[in-house]
This record gives structure tokens, C-alpha cells and sequence, in this order.
């Protein structure tokens, strides 16, 4: 059984400059509030309880703990990683991780980031906090790349809007774009580096990614391929470029069109969109987003 599963409460030390902060976001997370004796406060919701004491003594229970502390209180709070990486052996082995940021996202850039990390480089990015992207905040995420572009060798390639849905329509499907990507990345980092061993987050077939490697001559390259490969350190490094290029690309767009552009696909980036065309027309929505979302069509229905 993994570790993190067996453990029925967590105890840390909250330096209590972050007392405040902390309050305000299990406040806004939907926890309930009380000041029993002797604590700051204590904090409940379904599954979690998280208590501080006035000591800085913080003390997490419950059996959704789990998520509560590695989504949030670790990333944003401690800024420690004692429970979301337990006791893990940090393997050292030198590799080359790739991942990318933007796929799901109606607007902005499509990113694939490659790192090439061994021996105290991979140690590093364990002490710097380094995990999966999607367990950080933009800010956290900004903040890391940048100090990974100092430890490591890396390579992002960001494909804005209008290159994507050429690109897209070439290729024919996201795929074998995002192969295309991934082969990229990994060529430019391999004759960085020398680095034969790689390992992608997999996304569609083996044999996509391994086909878009041998059309650049990599056919010998050592390619692991596995689902939920954030959760390798070297990995979870380039998960974190990618969005960070991700969020600087889709910001520079909507600076140079006056308008905040959102992340995802939801009925609100609709609404953006649907201003974008009433301010810019809807010759120049394909310049912000991807063509090919079903997004799209619906911004491209709306009557001026």
C-alpha cells in the first residue's frame, strides 16, 4: 500500500507570517472556521480537518486529506513536499522529460518543454519543490521555471495560435502534432546533451511519438512512455516550463489585443472570444485561439 494512504494525519510547522493566508484560503475552499483553546484556528470540511495552533504547530486529518496537501498546503503554503514525495528515493539516473502546456486551452500558444537533469540536478529540483504543474499556482509555476532554466538543459518550443492551426491542418490531428512537438524538443535537447534516455507523458499510441523520432533520426533513442509521468521529478520539470511558457504567451496576446484572454474551454473563455470579435472582428480570432475547438464554431455564430 502506498505510504501516503496509510497515513491517517499530517503535523507540520507553519511559519505564522502565513497564518493569515492560510485562513483565507481554506476560507475560500469552504471550510468552517472555529477557535478552540490554545489554537488559531481550526478549520472543517467534509474529510479534512486542518487545525493551527497559536505554537505554529499545523496538524491535517481526515481521509481526503490527501489532496488538500498536495494541491495546496504544500505547493502554496509550505512550500515543502514531505508528504506529496513521502520518504521517495530520488532517482538520479540521467534522463530527458517532456512534457507540454495549452492542448486543452481555446486560446493561446500550444508549449512543449524538454529537460535534461542526472545526479544533483534531479536532487535539486526535488529541494526546490518541483512536482506536477497542475498542482501549482501560475505564480508558483512562473517562479520555478525560471529557476529550472538555471539548473538544467532544456528546450521549449511555443507554437502560437496562428503557426498551430497551420500546423494542425497539415498534420491532420493533434496527435500527430503533439508528436511532432515532442520529437522537437527532444531532438534539440538530445544534441545538447547527448542524453539517449527520455521519458514522455503518453498520449496517444507508442508508435506516434516513436514514428515522429525516427523521421528526425532518432529511432535509437530509449523512450519510456507512461501515463501520469509528471510524477517523475525530471518530468514534472518540464510540465512546469511548458505552462510557464503557456502562461507568458497567452498574457503577450492578450496584451497586444487589450483583452484578458482566459485558460481552458469553458462558457467564460466563450464570453471572451465573443468580445475579442466584437472589438477585433472574427477575421483575427484564429490569431488568439485554435481553430479546430469546437470553441470555435460557437464565438463564430455569435450575430454582432
Amino acid at each position: 500500500m502506498d505510504e501516503k494512504k496509510k497515513k491517517s494525519i499530517f503535523v507540520a510547522k507553519l511559519d505564522m507570517s502565513l497564518a493569515d493566508k492560510l485562513r483565507d484560503g481554506v476560507i475560500s475552499q469552504g471550510f468552517e472556521l472555529s477557535t478552540p483553546p490554545y489554537t488559531v484556528f481550526a478549520a472543517k470540511k467534509k474529510g479534512v480537518s486542518c487545525t493551527l495552533y497559536k505554537s505554529g504547530k499545523l496538524v491535517v486529518q481526515g481521509k481526503a486529506m490527501g489532496e488538500f496537501i498536495e494541491y495546496y498546503l504544500e505547493p502554496e503554503i509550505l512550500g515543502t513536499f514531505s508528504y506529496t514525495y513521502g520518504a521517495l528515493d530520488v532517482d538520479t539516473t540521467a534522463r530527458i522529460g517532456v512534457d507540454e502546456s495549452g492542448k486543452g486551452d481555446f486560446f493561446g500558444p500550444l508549449c512543449v518543454a524538454a529537460v535534461y537533469a542526472s545526479d544533483d540536478a534531479v536532487k535539486e529540483l526535488y529541494d526546490l519543490g518541483v512536482c506536477d504543474s497542475k498542482k501549482l499556482s501560475d505564480k508558483r509555476a512562473l517562479s520555478l521555471s525560471s529557476k529550472i532554466k538555471k539548473l538544467c538543459q532544456y528546450h521549449v518550443l511555443a507554437i502560437g495560435p496562428a503557426k498551430y492551426n497551420e500546423l494542425y491542418k497539415s498534420f491532420g490531428n493533434l496527435n500527430t502534432l503533439l508528436a511532432w512537438g515532442h520529437a522537437t524538443t527532444i531532438e534539440a535537447v538530445v544534441k545538447k546533451t547527448g542524453c539517449n534516455n527520455v521519458i514522455v507523458d503518453q498520449f496517444a499510441a507508442e508508435s506516434v511519438v516513436h514514428n515522429a523520432l525516427k523521421r528526425k533520426g532518432l529511432g535509437d533513442i530509449a523512450l519510456t512512455q507512461r501515463h501520469r509521468a509528471e510524477e517523475d521529478l525530471v518530468v514534472a520539470a518540464a510540465s512546469i516550463l511548458a505552462r510557464a511558457s503557456y502562461l507568458e504567451g497567452l498574457k503577450k496576446l492578450g496584451d497586444k489585443y487589450g483583452i484578458e484572454l482566459p485558460k481552458g474551454a469553458s462558457s467564460l473563455v466563450i464570453s471572451a472570444g465573443k468580445r475579442f470579435v466584437e472589438s477585433h472582428g472574427k477575421d483575427l480570432l484564429s490569431d488568439v485561439s485554435k481553430v479546430h475547438f469546437r470553441t470555435y464554431n460557437d464565438v463564430m455564430e455569435y450575430e454582432l
